[in-house]
């Protein structure tokens, strides 16, 4: 099993079934505020994409900085996505690192970034796989509690739920 695939596909499931979930609530509940470390399931949304995207561009060797500015530029247009904009925007970004995925099979592949707030570092292609997966959970734990704060079920999204929805995880 290749770990960072794996994580990256559980990330994938994850927002997926996340906004499968959202689709199926009052549409007021993606823009309405509330207290967390973004304002609002779209904004938090919006982040998650913006970050994904920023990844993958870096995984292309696109420079950190001109990776991070092009996909923080995107956030006034991403904010005020619906739903159904959302799963587009995340299918096509995972579409991107399926290619990614499937035209580098090693993932052991070192590469240099330059990251203004932490400074510079050698990573590999898997560890950044496995930070935008933990990135992701993270921002989705998030939204479940802004869902439990507007009186909405939240959903169930453990990595071990995974195992058993997904057929090509194997050991």
């Amino acid at each position: 099993m290749n770990v960072g695939k794996t994580m990256y596909g559980y990330h994938e499931w994850a927002i997926q079934s996340m906004l499968g979930h959202l689709s199926g609530l009052p549409k007021d509940v993606l823009n309405n505020e509330v207290k967390s470390s973004y304002p609002s399931i779209a904004k938090t949304l919006s982040h998650i994409l913006a970050v994904d995207t920023m990844w993958i561009h870096i995984l292309e060797r696109v420079e950190f900085q001109q990776a991070l500015q092009d996909a923080m530029s995107q956030l006034p247009l991403t904010d005020a996505y619906t739903i159904e904009e959302f799963k587009s925007a995340f299918k096509n970004v995972a579409t991107e690192y399926q290619s990614f995925l499937n035209e580098n099979s090693d993932l052991t592949v070192t590469l240099d970034v330059n990251n203004s707030w932490s400074g510079s570092r050698e990573t590999t292609f898997e560890e950044i796989l496995l930070h935008v997966s933990n990135h992701g959970t993270y921002h989705l734990g998030n939204i479940t509690t802004m869902l439990r704060q507007q009186n909405e079920t939240s959903l169930m999204m453990d990595y071990s739920l995974f195992w058993y929805e997904d057929t090509t995880v194997t050991s």
